[in-house]
């Protein structure tokens, strides 16, 4: 009879051991995806992020090269008025006739 009571104990034992197991399984693997979705979920944050600073700093640059076509044509401007200035000066004639020539 006690041959008996430690097979059904082991037995018992190794039923709940395994159920135990497999609930554990259960847990890891809802953690698992748990953890893949939130990195998931975070990788999509970061591309919206990057692509957000991307087009901030394209917007940058163009702002940049518009404001750099600005001052270079008003330095060629200023600088078409003073050739004019001293051609004028120089020939003894008004700024506009010297800009004609």
């Amino acid at each position: 009879m006690r041959k008996f009571t430690l097979i059904a104990a082991a037995a018992a034992s190794a039923l709940a051991l395994s159920a135990c197991s497999e609930q554990t399984q259960d847990a890891a693997e809802t953690t698992a995806e748990s953890a893949g979705n939130d990195v998931a979920n975070a990788a999509d944050k970061a591309a919206a992020a990057t692509d957000e600073l991307g087009d901030k700093a394209a917007k940058a640059v163009d702002d940049a090269a518009a404001a750099t076509d600005e001052l270079g044509a008003k330095a060629a401007a200023d600088a078409k008025q003073e050739a004019a200035e001293a051609e004028a000066s120089l020939h003894n004639e008004s700024v506009a006739e010297a800009k004609k020539d």
